[in-house]
């Protein structure tokens, strides 16, 4: 037994903190729809590393994730009353546009890679010089077509064969069915007649 005079230890006491509430990210929301700034920035803390991390996963590149992170917060601020609670929560909505956000990004860096890939092979494949000479050919085409038209079928055929198609004289005798020294005669009428036509020299 204890002694009568003998006293009980006393306990302290200690204050015991109300138990925190948890932050419920559609209350913030709803808060910042009214112009929240302190709501905004609990709503911030709460959801952007988680943001940043989705964001992430699409882009990989981290400088561009936190760029596009930013975006997407800067867009819900703006955006907060456009939130409807009744179609998901406000995580969801938060990240639906981040993902938005994020595929949008790369779409827009493929099509710009793709630009600059075609003006890079355009440059390359199709230089101006290029281009005038095609046109050039084209125009020498024309005219080389319009004189041949203005000689006669044996002339045109026999210069036809050993100028276009490679075949020599006895060749495209054998093949018209006529004289070499014909043939002959014939191919040279017909090329000093392309040669006036043309303007040029053969």
């Amino acid at each position: 037994m204890r002694p009568e005079h003998e006293e009980l230890p006393t306990q302290r006491l200690v204050a015991v903190p109300p138990p925190q509430r948890r932050v419920d990210a559609d209350e913030l929301l709803g808060r910042v729809a009214r112009g929240d700034e302190r709501a905004f920035a609990e709503l911030y803390d709460l959801l952007s590393p988680r943001v940043y991390g989705l964001i992430r996963r699409v882009l990989r590149d981290p400088a561009q994730s936190e760029e596009v992170a930013q975006e997407v917060m800067v867009e819900v601020w703006r955006n907060a009353g456009r939130f409807d609670g009744a179609r998901g929560s406000a995580t969801a909505w938060v990240f639906t546009i981040a993902h938005r956000r994020a595929v949008d990004r790369v779409r827009a860096e493929q099509a710009s890679s793709d630009r600059a890939q075609r003006v890079a092979a355009s440059s390359v494949d199709t230089p101006y010089d290029d281009v005038v000479e095609t046109a050039t050919a084209r125009i020498e085409q024309q005219q080389v077509r319009r004189c041949l038209d203005g000689l006669t079928d044996l002339q045109r055929e026999a210069i036809t064969l050993a100028y276009y198609n490679g075949n020599s004289y006895r060749e495209v005798a054998d093949l018209l069915g006529a004289a070499l020294p014909t043939i002959k005669t014939r191919m040279r009428d017909g090329l000093i007649r392309m040669r006036d036509c043309l303007g040029v020299a053969f």
